[in-house]
């Protein structure tokens, strides 16, 4: 089983949410990718058994401008049989705005034919100890509905 892990980030939050992620990976002896998001293009994405993308939100909810043709492209990619998952982090200063990249990556995930393997998780800022465990629980999540697909 693989996984690839997608990240865009501009102070740091969000690479250190793909780091552990990937570090919950490595941990269950997954084999995983890493990339940035500019450097990454959806294509990649299909031959993949886990697929994690993790989206910043600024200015009144907006996705990442490094990402915007990522974002694009993914909503015409065949992710048949593909486990995604979404994380990221934004800050709740924002309030209704906080976080929204996660749940607009997982309506553009959804046209892909991928299937969801775990609830997005929103970190506020710097993830803490808290924002771990969750990223965990995340991490766990999308391994056992992966190995559910694999198995039928």
């Amino acid at each position: 089983m693989n996984a690839h892990v997608v990240y865009a980030t501009i102070t740091g939050n969000n690479e250190d949410v793909a780091d552990i992620i990937v570090s919950a990976f490595n941990t269950a002896d997954i084999t995983v990718k890493k990339t940035e998001i500019s450097q990454t293009e959806v294509d990649e994405l299909e031959h993949t058994d886990i697929a994690v993308v993790v989206p910043y939100t600024y200015d009144n909810g907006s996705l990442p401008d490094e990402g915007l043709d990522f974002f694009d492209d993914l909503a015409q990619a065949d992710l048949s049989g593909v486990v995604y998952g979404v994380a990221g982090s934004g800050d709740t200063y924002y309030m209704s705005d906080f976080g929204l990249a996660v749940p607009k990556f997982e309506a553009q995930f959804a046209k892909t034919k991928g299937i969801k393997g775990a609830t997005g998780v929103k970190i506020n800022l710097r993830p803490d100890d808290a924002d771990v465990t969750k990223l965990n629980a995340f991490v766990t999540a999308l391994i056992q509905k992966s190995k559910k697909i694999q198995i039928k």
